[in-house]
């Protein structure tokens, strides 16, 4: 009932209240477009029917261009088209908006794949005093990434937040002004973003989103908790890679991280001193008057100026001696205001959020390999070194290094970098930068290396206040990764490192290159697996696992329902802590107003908490597990088979918008790794992999190899064993609901020409029959009648999402037809392509 009241809800204040808006919009009037409002329409119309006919792209908009807008000239062609891109962006803008403003209505009605309602846990018995124990050590990590997926502008996202808070309110007039604002305010970056225009973008939310929001959600657990001395500001921490992540990006520098660590402390004082100054118009009290203005002229001063710093006890301390005067002289008047304020605080320190340092595992070892050589214990490479010599000189020998003695400027940039932390540390506090993660993580030279790099850049060695964390990826990463860290905590030096860090030991699993690498099944078993692995090794050597989550948007990249997610963790999962990356859309659809910030981290924990107390729930029992390693098997051999055959680079280069993700103005990073001029996989990342896939609306990560996994199992009699995992198995079905997601986001008619192709037909039809293959099986094993039966809701989002981008697509696949056949006009269908991928990566929200 519950559901279908909700379907009713999304129908009526989001599906209506959408067409209604976007009726206004499509008749605004600009410039020569006071006609393409009402023909675009018509070209969904055009495009959705004659693709389904099996019409090319080409011939459908040729056909649209002399039957309903009568154009004849190529230039008018190609200006129109970059016209209709302009108002898709802007449906998708006003869809965002339309959707956000009625997610409070359709949270109130209940929703049947939450975990549980807030903190109600598996267990009825459990009482509040063992749930308030856990809380009180508990923690969930959210990370920013930079991750080009999805960025507004901030005044495009001030007007999408304008134009939710007057959807709500049903203010028609004003919601048409705010139309015609939308309609004129450019929606993309005017130039490539730097790092630091990355890292605003997101300090944005920081300021105007979570910064309150925190506050809130935490107020909230302490009221829940029924216990007036629940203590834990560590229970949401906020993390951040935008001027800290510099694998592949070498635009991020050791004065761009410097940058981002004064502008998030900066940001924080400003935070604070508005809430001090709308404090002091209730605190009017003249014994809290001199201590209130002061605590605010020190805030004032270190808000614009990176080198004026105040220090946590600064601005705790007088706070702390404040509460004691207002209880003792004033009643406690206004009190639960400062305690708020107090509280934030403790939450937030002086950084704001903990700024993350990352780098490739290779330019560590370039490094080292460069510093031996410069200091004579070898001449060509690190090669020449017995494994014991190596070893011995990463951990007892002592260099003092200085970045200008080396000319390579990764090089350079590592050692200045590594050095200046301890700076970052004294401005920012501890917590402001206390992480350096390794990607490619695949022995324990990935560690030694960076260990050494610390001690040699003149940190002691009892002393490295950092968590060094390796992050294993790729198939071998993983595979190695028991012997790898069970060798590491036998070294005495590095177990002595571990014990002042707390006897905790973080450890990354990279979900996007992961799946790129082993495939969707394969790569998501192995890194469950890999989780329950280094569970037991760290538990052996008394040491607390805690998992960082390298999750993308889409299920193609790790991605999907996180609370359904986290839920589906098994008891052999080291269960402290949840951390996880999000990005792009990830943010602006999950966590981009209070709001859904408050409830998705309330479900987060309660993901996490849950497992806590399930008592074997999500245990695997040993014949499914059996089943789940054969299908993985399986479906990985169908996934390399892919990877293997000699058009799957060509096609992705040739007949994807691959190629185009690095000209978009979407992110700093660049789309591969290095500078080799043959594009190979290993290199390319995970991001423009599988965004392009996303393009061509294909999303072959998000499920290839799954399809004739299932059926030859199903060939040896296994059906019904299937239909038992996915109904007793939460992460077998948490995985296969995720992969309907990315078949739903599907249209392999949008690429249907290509089969006529004589070069890529063959491999088109592998794609194709893949695809009707994994929905076949997929609806057979759930029992289903169609995909993402179970949530209609997020189904009908999708719907009319795919709805608005169809146009927008059709364009793109006619412009690289044109680019193909070398048009006359090619720079300028190139320009079509690139300008088409914003359109589709915001209407995606999760991009596959």
């Amino acid at each position: 009932m519950k559901q279908s009241k909700r379907v009713e809800a999304f129908e009526k204040s989001v599906h209506n209240k959408f067409n209604i808006f976007n009726s206004m919009f499509l008749n605004l009037p600009y410039r020569k477009d006071s006609n393409i409002g009402i023909l675009i329409p018509v070209l969904y119309q055009q495009c959705k029917q004659e693709l389904e006919q099996g019409r090319h792209p080409k011939d459908i908009l040729d056909s649209f261009f002399s039957s309903f807008a009568n154009i004849q000239d190529e230039k008018e062609k190609i200006e129109f088209m970059f016209r209709v891109i302009q108002y898709v962006e802007r449906q998708v803008v006003l869809f965002d908006s339309v959707e956000d403003a009625a997610f409070s209505e359709l949270r109130d009605l209940g929703n049947y794949l939450l975990v549980k309602d807030f903190f109600q846990l598996i267990d009825s018995k459990k009482n509040w005093s063992s749930i308030s124990e856990k809380l009180s050590t508990f923690s969930a990590r959210i990370v920013f990434t930079a991750h080009p997926t999805q960025f507004y502008p901030p005044a495009v996202l001030d007007i999408i937040s304008t134009l939710r808070n007057l959807i709500e309110d049903n203010k028609i007039n004003e919601i048409d002004m705010t139309l015609q604002q939308l309609g004129l305010t450019s929606l993309i970056n005017s130039k490539k973003p730097t790092p630091l225009d990355e890292a605003r973008n997101i300090i944005y939310f920081l300021r105007n989103v979570y910064y309150d929001a925190v506050g809130d959600l935490y107020g909230s657990i302490k009221e829940h908790t029924g216990n007036k001395n629940f203590s834990n500001p560590n229970i949401i921490k906020l993390g951040f890679w935008p001027g800290g992540d510099r694998d592949g990006n070498p635009f991020v520098t050791a004065d761009i991280t410097m940058s981002v660590a004064d502008e998030l402390r900066m940001t924080l004082m400003k935070c604070y001193y508005q809430d001090i100054k709308t404090l002091q118009q209730k605190l009017t009290f003249r014994a809290v008057e001199e201590p209130l203005d002061q605590l605010r002229e020190k805030l004032y001063n270190a808000m614009f100026n990176p080198a004026v710093i105040i220090k946590w006890d600064e601005i705790i301390n007088p706070l702390s001696e404040i509460r004691q005067i207002i209880i003792s002289r004033y009643h406690g008047l206004y009190l639960k205001y400062l305690d708020k304020l107090i509280d934030k605080v403790s939450i937030f320190g002086i950084h704001f959020a903990n700024l993350d340092i990352r780098q490739d595992n290779s330019i560590h070892r370039n490094s080292v390999e460069a510093i031996l050589k410069r200091e004579g214990i070898i001449s060509s490479g690190i090669v020449e070194l017995t494994k014991e010599e190596l070893t011995e000189i990463l951990l007892h020998k002592k260099f003092s290094l200085n970045a200008a003695d080396y000319d390579d400027e990764l090089i350079k940039d590592t050692i200045l970098n590594i050095s200046q932390l301890k700076f970052i540390q004294q401005k920012n506090g501890e917590e402001g930068c206390n992480r350096y993660i390794i990607s490619n993580s695949e022995d324990i030279y990935s560690v030694l290396f960076v260990y050494a790099l610390f001690r040699w850049c003149g940190w002691d060695d009892q002393k490295i206040t950092f968590d060094i964390i390796p992050l294993f990826e790729t198939m071998e990463g993983m595979r190695v990764s028991e012997a790898t860290m069970q060798e590491l905590f036998s070294i005495p030096e590095y177990r002595a490192h571990v014990s002042q860090r707390h006897n905790k030991q973080t450890i990354m699993l990279g979900y996007s290159d992961g799946t790129k690498d082993g495939g969707y099944l394969r790569a998501n078993w192995s890194i469950f697996r890999t989780k329950e692995i280094l569970s037991e090794v760290c538990d052996k050597n008394n040491i607390k696992a805690i998992f960082f989550d390298g999750r993308g948007g889409p299920p193609a990249r790790g991605g999907g329902k996180t609370h359904r997610f986290y839920a589906a963790q098994s008891r052999n999962i080291s269960n402290h802590e949840i951390q996880l990356t999000i990005q792009g859309q990830t943010i602006t659809s999950t966590y981009a107003t209070k709001e859904k910030f408050i409830h998705n981290c309330e479900q987060l924990l309660t993901a996490g908490l849950s497992n806590s107390f399930s008592e074997g729930e999500h245990d695997i029992p040993e014949d499914l597990r059996l089943l789940l390693e054969e299908m993985a098997d399986l479906s990985y051999a169908k996934y390399s088979s892919l990877k293997a055959h000699e058009k799957f680079i060509p096609y992705l280069e040739n007949k994807s918008t691959l190629k185009y993700y690095g000209k978009a103005n979407i992110g700093s990073r660049p789309g591969k790794r290095g500078s080799k001029s043959k594009l190979e996989l290993a290199d390319l990342r995970a991001i423009s992999f599988v965004g392009s896939w996303s393009q061509l609306k294909q999303n072959v990560p998000g499920y290839f190899g799954t399809g004739t996994a299932i059926q030859k199992m199903i060939s040896e009699g296994k059906l019904d064993g299937l239909k038992r995992l996915f109904k007793e198995v939460a992460f077998f079905k948490a995985l296969i609901l995720n992969s309907m997601m990315s078949l739903s986001k599907c249209n392999f008619d949008l690429t249907s020409y290509i089969k006529d192709d004589p070069e890529y037909s063959d491999f088109w039809h592998i794609l194709y029959d893949e695809f009707n293959l994994s929905v076949e099986m997929l609806l057979l094993i759930s029992g289903y009648h169609e995909l993402m039966e179970e949530e209609p809701v997020a189904k009908g989002s999708i719907r009319i999402r795919e709805k608005i981008a169809l146009p927008l697509l059709v364009i793109q696949q006619y412009a690289l037809q044109k680019i193909s056949e070398n048009s006359e006009n090619k720079e300028a269908y190139e320009k079509l392509v690139t300008r088409s991928l914003y359109g589709n990566i915001n209407a995606g929200r999760n991009s596959a």
